[in-house]
């Protein structure tokens, strides 16, 4: 195994928010969890949607996972991958609060019911959602903008 993936599984394996957001920081890893939001995949499903080696998706596959972004399980002769959609929000909305503080919790609710509003109906336009409301916070607090 290389040198590299060791030091990331170690870090990773203690579930911390620096494992998840080095995770996150490959473009390759988000879109896989992108096509992991809608259904649960077989890994050989997953590999087919990238035009990179089996292996190197196993590799990714290996650090969401280690990182507690994925869930695995054997069906035969199958690796399963599903999203745990849960620890992301919970290790990006804890950082969130440790960042701005102030008013967070508000304004994603704030956010969340008026994107509900506006779908129901039909524009879409108009909420700020969770990045918005992220921003806003952050602007609101004094503490800038997130993720510019």
């Amino acid at each position: 195994m290389p040198k590299w993936l060791n030091c990331y599984m170690a870090a990773e394996a203690q579930g911390s928010v620096d494992a998840v957001f080095r995770a996150l920081a490959d473009p390759t890893r988000r879109q896989i969890l992108k096509l992991l939001r809608k259904t649960e995949l077989p890994a050989g499903s997953v590999a087919a949607a990238f035009p990179i080696s089996g292996p190197s998706i196993s590799r990714h596959l290996s650090v969401l996972k280690a990182a507690g972004l994925v869930s695995e399980r054997r069906d035969a002769n199958r690796l399963i991958y599903s999203l745990e959609g849960s620890q992301l929000a919970e290790v990006t909305g804890s950082w969130l609060l440790t960042v701005c503080p102030d008013d967070m919790s508000d304004l994603l609710v704030k956010g969340k019911k008026k994107k509900e509003k506006t779908s129901r109906k039909g524009a879409g336009k108009g909420s700020i959602g969770k990045a918005g409301a992220a921003r806003e916070a952050c602007s609101s607090s004094g503490g800038g903008e997130v993720g510019s």
